[in-house]
This record gives C-alpha cells, sequence and structure tokens, in this order.
C-alpha cells in the first residue's frame, strides 16, 4: 500500500496494490500492521456501506465529543467525490477541507481521524461506498455542517440542481454558527 498525507496533517490517502491478470485483479483492502506503521493505531468497529445515484451528496456529517468517529472510506463501486473538513479546535488547518475523488477503478481510500466533519457526492451513475468506523453511530451527538456553507468554498464538481438531498443534509448549520464540537 502507498500512503500519503494530505495537506491537512492527520487525513491520508492510501492506494492500495492491485495484482491484474485478464481475470481481473487482486488487492489487499485493509492490513492493521501497515496501517499502524503509516497513521497510527486505529481501532476500527464497525463496518458501513451505502449505495447512492448520481448527484446523492451525503454530508457533512460528524458526532462530537465521547461519540467522535474516525473513517476509512472507500469506493467499491463507481466515483464520488469526498471531503474532509478539519473541525479540530486549535488546528491551524481549521475550517479547511480536502477533497478527493474516489473510484473503484484506483481503489483509492482515504483515512479520515476524529475531529473532522465528512461528506461526499455521487459523481457517477451509481456508488457503492464503504467504511470503516472506530466509533458507533450515536444520533444524539450527530451534527451535519451546510455542504453549502460559503465560508468553505467546497466545490462539489457538480450544480446543485443535480444534487439530490436528504432534509438533513438540508437543514446543515453553517461553520461559523456552530457554538461548540468537543471532540
Amino acid at each position: 500500500m502507498e500512503f500519503q498525507e494530505l495537506d491537512i496533517k492527520g487525513v491520508w490517502l492510501i492506494k492500495p496494490k492491485r495484482f491484474g491478470d485478464s481475470r481481473g485483479y487482486f488487492s489487499e483492502t485493509w492490513k492493521q500492521q501497515e496501517f499502524e506503521d503509516h497513521v497510527g493505531k486505529v481501532d476500527f468497529v464497525q463496518d458501513n456501506e451505502s449505495f447512492s445515484t448520481r448527484g446523492v451528496l451525503r454530508g457533512l456529517h460528524m458526532q462530537r465529543g465521547q461519540w467522535s468517529q474516525a473513517k476509512l472510506v472507500r469506493v467499491s463501486m463507481g466515483e464520488v467525490l469526498d471531503v474532509a473538513l478539519d473541525l479540530r479546535q486549535g488546528s491551524p488547518t481549521y475550517g479547511h477541507h480536502v477533497a478527493v475523488r474516489l473510484t473503484h477503478e484506483g481503489g483509492e481510500q482515504l483515512f479520515i481521524p476524529r475531529g473532522f466533519a465528512h461528506g461526499f457526492v455521487v459523481l457517477s451513475e451509481l456508488a457503492q461506498f464503504q467504511y470503516k468506523v472506530d466509533n458507533v453511530y450515536a444520533p444524539q451527538s450527530e451534527m451535519t455542517i451546510a455542504y453549502n456553507d460559503p465560508d468553505l468554498g467546497i466545490d462539489w464538481l457538480i450544480s446543485p440542481q443535480e444534487m439530490l438531498l436528504s432534509d438533513k443534509d438540508k437543514g446543515g448549520k453553517r461553520l461559523k454558527d456552530v457554538k461548540s464540537l468537543e471532540f
């Protein structure tokens, strides 16, 4: 696996090696020791999967306090733009984000540590999105940051007219209106 720390400290792009021939390919998508050697120790406790159509935007989601989550995300079918927003108090990159295209062809993965809001938009006709988390889902601690907060300047690579949003994602808060993040 190839590990590359991105412009925001703690966020890693991981590219597993693929071994292919005329039949297809084989790839190790998770190897604990190799991950810990590069990124550090994370105890993943749950795997999640979503299936979405083009234009579905999920995010920007986060959990606060004791329920905060680190995530390792990847696409097993299709293509998404994945966004991680730094919300760590005192971080020199607080309020900054990274955006990475993840595809099933490339097999890229993104590690997002605790203290970040996370979201993605589907760029292909269909996408299957998988992620590991290091804490269980706790709806009482969840918060949604507005995907379209003008202060964040996120280019989602599709027009607002193409976006398909849940009511929760339509009602996200602007970052400047968030009082306490408590990680």
